[in-house]
């Protein structure tokens, strides 16, 4: 029995993964964790009977315990219950689903404690990278990528450990607005950059796409996982969504994944590997389909991608400043306060002013992110 550890149970791949979990009867669910949401965490621990539960915010934390007193479960609250539910003893996965930062400390405690991590959080690794890296190779333990493209370069990495790579072919579908100006996208609305084409996401992933500021967290993501330079990594536009991504060797020959636009299939993978497993669903059926295009990505007038190149190749913390200064201009967006243009505008006056340091301790990469928020408190005055 597999037992699976879902940092981030609420949200669109905390839900999916419970979905594999279901249908895979020898995998278990021993940890749940979740931020506010005690309604649907509630229904999902009565479903899948988990050991511990953890909510982030502690008032919902106190109000699930009482719900859930006929069960025996233990419920946590906060940063130090989120830990405690990534080194869960009873545990040999763990699914880090959470949105943002948040995630940095759990990874790193859950790899300490010998655990496998299927990641689906790519902050980790954007800002905290050269911390983890050497982590996972210190303990042992197996960093199994859930964002489809990054899944995809791993499969397409499978058998090829021998083979050098020449470059990344980092797929994307060019969101909703695709093909519009700067200035055709300052209207923008919350609900309309919510739409995205192919894909069903959680609401900050889904504006991130939009903006293609997405796109540069899976460069900076890319980085690290696969152990080559900004200079390998090439974004290229393939509005179908039916290419994942691609990898290009040494001698010119290009493996891709190619697949529907299921998230399950990343997470079911990362949870059996090397195992493949049947999974129901839709597939392609390349005739009706007809034709595959590319594009090469609009770094003008989708400036967050360019960003994100000068921020991983500066290093250091500037993609935590990055990655700090949009979690914040995407949040008040939503909150329809901000502009959708102001959303990468944000971001590229944190870069200019938010004091840069070669090389960030975790102590230092939260304190960025602070840093990151009291400069915007004060910009958007």
């Amino acid at each position: 029995m597999k037992k699976i550890a879902i940092l981030g149970s609420t949200g669109s791949i905390g839900t999916q993964s419970l979905e594999v979990i279901a249908a895979n009867p020898d995998m278990e669910a021993t940890v749940l964790a979740a931020g506010s949401n005690i309604v649907l965490l509630e229904e999902q621990v009565r479903k899948f009977h988990p050991k511990l539960v953890c909510v982030f915010d502690e008032t919902k934390a106190r109000e699930l315990k009482g719900k859930l007193a006929d069960l025996p479960v233990t419920v946590t609250a906060g940063m130090d219950g989120l830990l405690e539910a990534a080194v869960y003893p009873d545990t040999d996965v763990v699914v880090t689903a959470v949105v943002g930062m948040i995630g940095i400390r759990p990874t790193i405690a859950a790899i300490k404690a010998g655990k496998d991590i299927a990641l689906a959080n790519k902050e980790t690794l954007v800002t905290a990278g050269h911390l983890i890296m050497p982590l996972v190779k210190e303990y042992g333990v197996r960093l199994l990528p859930v964002d489809s493209e990054h899944s995809a370069i791993f499969q397409s990495l499978f058998g090829e450990e021998n083979h050098r790579i020449d470059k990344i072919l980092l797929t994307a579908s060019g969101g909703p607005f695709r093909g519009k100006t700067r200035a055709q996208m300052a209207d923008i609305r919350p609900e309309d950059a919510l739409k995205h084409p192919n894909w069903v996401m959680g609401r900050k992933i889904t504006i991130d796409s939009s903006t293609m500021v997405n796109k540069g967290l899976e460069v900076m993501e890319a980085k690290w996982l696969f152990g080559v330079t900004y200079d390998q990594v090439e974004v290229v536009i393939q509005p179908q969504s039916v290419i994942h991504s691609m990898v290009q060797f040494e001698d010119g020959a290009i493996i891709a994944q190619l697949g529907t636009a299921d998230m399950k299939l990343p997470i079911q993978l990362a949870l059996t590997y090397p195992e493949r497993r049947c999974l129901s669903g839709k597939r392609i059926d390349f005739a009706a389909l007809g034709q595959l295009t590319f594009f090469a990505p609009d770094f003008e007038n989708f400036p967050g991608l360019a960003m994100a190149y000068q921020a991983g190749r500066k290093g250091g913390n500037m993609p935590t400043i990055y990655n700090a200064a949009n979690e914040k201009a995407v949040a008040r967006f939503l909150d329809h306060k901000l502009s959708y243009p102001g959303i990468t505008d944000s971001i590229a006056a944190c870069m200019e002013a938010v004091s840069f340091q070669e090389q960030p301790s975790l102590e230092r990469i939260l304190e960025t992110e602070q840093e990151v928020y009291d400069f915007l408190e004060r910009y958007w005055r």
